[in-house]
């Protein structure tokens, strides 16, 4: 008997038919759902199988998150039980889905906006065999998971684009600069982009994100190296 997947979720098929598709996993923030991030997926490239999942705590009508959290711009106080038993069930779900839809196991990207971006990194952190690549918006990383932090080497080269708001006023920008910091000293491809925005994404933003997704796939095309 085969198990139901380990979150609720939305897909969009490749665009571009393909044997084994590169898959894209969206994670929403902390009280939205899983048809937020997929409005997005016309933006970006269509040759990925996109899958945009439903945290797993609910916390009202319509509304889930990954965690818990007080929210305060400097220090947020997450519930960390929550934020660990996520992380492992990400890492469940990833493993999930190339048998249930063919997607090849070796691209698979994640892309987060708030505490979606928080649970990307956590993964990248912990579990980068599992990933080809992270988008990381308007997040930051978790204290908590930094003693689980995989061997440096096992992150070499992988590409990461971290995105945030200099005038984003629930995860200000020192959150996304202490990400820049961190992530800096570990040999992952970095890029890093600042825009005038606040807790958000723009039009720009989603513009840069979908060419930098791109250029993951078309590697050739990258002329900007890790920015």
């Amino acid at each position: 008997m085969t198990r139901p997947p380990s979150l609720v979720h939305l897909t969009r098929d490749p665009v571009v038919a393909t044997g084994s598709p590169p898959l894209l996993l969206l994670l929403h923030g902390v009280g939205s759902h899983e048809a937020d991030l997929m409005g997005l997926a016309p933006y970006l490239d269509g040759r990925f199988f996109i899958v945009s999942a439903r945290a797993p705590l609910v916390l009202g009508p319509g509304m889930y998150g990954w965690f818990e959290v007080q929210l305060d711009p400097h220090n947020p106080v997450i519930n960390p039980e929550q934020a660990e038993s996520s992380r492992q069930t990400l890492i469940r779900f990833i493993g999930e889905l190339a048998g249930a839809y063919g997607t090849d196991p070796r691209q698979v990207y994640l892309m987060g906006f708030s505490q979606g971006a928080i649970m990307s990194l956590s993964v990248l952190l912990t579990r980068p065999d599992l990933l080809a690549g992270v988008v990381a918006m308007s997040g930051r990383i978790l204290p908590e998971v930094l003693p689980k932090l995989a061997p440096p080497e096992a992150l070499r080269g992988i590409p990461v684009m971290v995105v945030h708001g200099v005038a984003d006023p629930i995860l200000p920008i020192h959150h996304g600069r202490a990400i820049r910091d961190r992530l800096s000293a570990l040999p992952v491809d970095l890029t890093y982009r600042e825009y005038m925005m606040g807790h958000q994404v723009t039009e720009e933003s989603l513009a840069d994100i979908a060419g930098w997704l791109r250029t993951r796939l078309d590697p050739a095309e990258d002329e900007t190296g890790a920015g």
